[in-house]
């Protein structure tokens, strides 16, 4: 990249690169996004509700009732910083100086235990029929693990004493009702997760990497790559027989 100015990557772009460095790579040196999927609008209205239930019990200064339910030794956390960083493109920010990468993220929420260590909270939003009270093995669920701890990382960043210990508020729509009726009621739990931000340093300098290097080799797991080196041979095959064709 060879510049001065630090280089500011997102959690998500973080990301993105775990998932497959060639889109990574394409987006960030070339600006050629993947195809971008419709907006979780629903999930969106669920997590402001979410923040606006909280910070009614962080003006307070009280826990929340479900932080009391699920034996939560914590509370909403106040700060002067919050708000940025729950936005999005400023979010809680952090350089880490041997890349000269600014790393930054949109934390959901900050609690605080008695003994001042500070707590990351995500809110997720689902719909399934079986009760969620702790993450699944999966990959869509290694990337929220990921996420808990990249926050975790920025907020050490930034100088705060962080648990190692976050929260998922999980709230699960229920869909077992006789009718809609204008509403969807959601079960909701917290349940804990003991996240591990070794793997990051490492990774920002993979990425470093990375970036100042060739197009890397596809990913054999990315559904994206699968999907542009099949439509490219179907429109090589398909020139060739129009070519064959005059």
């Amino acid at each position: 990249m060879g510049q001065k100015e630090p280089y500011k990557i997102s959690r998500s772009k973080i990301e993105d690169f775990i998932r497959c460095p060639r889109c990574f790579w394409l987006e960030a040196r070339l600006k050629i996004k993947k195809p971008s999927m419709p907006p979780f609008l629903i999930n969106s209205a669920v997590d402001a509700l979410l923040k606006a239930e909280f910070d009614t019990y962080r003006a307070k200064k009280e826990q929340h009732p479900w932080q009391i339910e699920f034996k939560v030794d914590a509370k909403p956390f106040a700060h002067k910083d919050l708000e940025r960083w729950r936005h999005t493109f400023t979010g809680v920010q952090h350089l880490h100086e041997p890349t000269n990468l600014l790393i930054f993220g949109g934390v959901d929420d900050v609690w605080v235990t008695p003994d001042d260590e500070l707590v990351v909270v995500d809110y997720k939003a689902t719909a399934k029929n079986k009760e969620i009270t702790d993450l699944e093995e999966s990959k869509w669920h290694d990337s929220y693990r990921r996420q808990m701890e990249v926050y975790q990382w920025l907020l050490r960043g930034e100088g705060h004493k962080v648990s190692d210990t976050g929260y998922f508020v999980y709230a699960n729509g229920i869909a077992s009702g006789k009718g809609f009726f204008n509403k969807v009621e959601f079960r909701t739990n917290i349940f804990p997760y003991k996240g591990d931000d070794k793997w990051i340093e490492p990774a920002l300098t993979k990425i470093k990497q990375v970036l100042e290097s060739d197009m890397p080799k596809e990913d054999p797991e990315c559904e994206h790559c699968a999907y542009a080196r099949a439509r490219t041979q179907l429109t090589i095959e398909a020139l060739k027989t129009a070519r064959n064709s005059k």
